[in-house]
């Protein structure tokens, strides 16, 4: 079945804005907004939470061990990037890209305790992050 199908099936787009809700919130009113989660970060907590979907796409969440190139995260962050481009403000979901420079390790630990180490540091790409859109208060 092609992941594609699988997305619109599972709803994953749904329940990434599912974990991006719980993502820690910013300090009330902060000018800066609400926090950006890495595609690593989305990856965890979407196989956390969700993890048929990483079982039917046959995606493991991803890092510089895995030995292979595709990853949930590799794919969480085309996808959205994607629908995001696609979407433009109309889009639930913004994205920015994290610098690897200066950086010699990133790593992450799922729920289970297993360590996910950027596979993107010292790559020349950067990492994509992701949050809710802001959502202005009208008047």
């Amino acid at each position: 079945m092609a992941v594609s199908s699988v997305w619109n099936r599972l709803s994953v787009l749904e329940k990434v804005v599912d974990v991006l809700r719980e993502v820690t919130p910013e300090p009330h009113g902060h000018h800066l907004g609400r926090p950006y989660a890495t595609a690593y970060q989305l990856a965890i907590a979407l196989h956390t939470r969700y993890p048929e979907v990483a079982h039917e796409l046959g995606f493991e969440i991803g890092g510089t061990h895995t030995g292979r190139h595709n990853s949930l995260a590799q794919y969480l962050g085309q996808q959205l990037s994607t629908r995001i481009a696609r979407d433009g403000e109309a889009s639930a979901i913004e994205g920015a890209f994290l610098s690897s420079d200066h950086m010699t390790t990133l790593e992450f630990v799922d729920a289970h305790g297993g360590h996910h180490a950027s596979s993107l540091i010292d790559s020349g790409f950067p990492l994509t992050m992701f949050r809710l859109r802001r959502v202005e208060a009208r008047p």
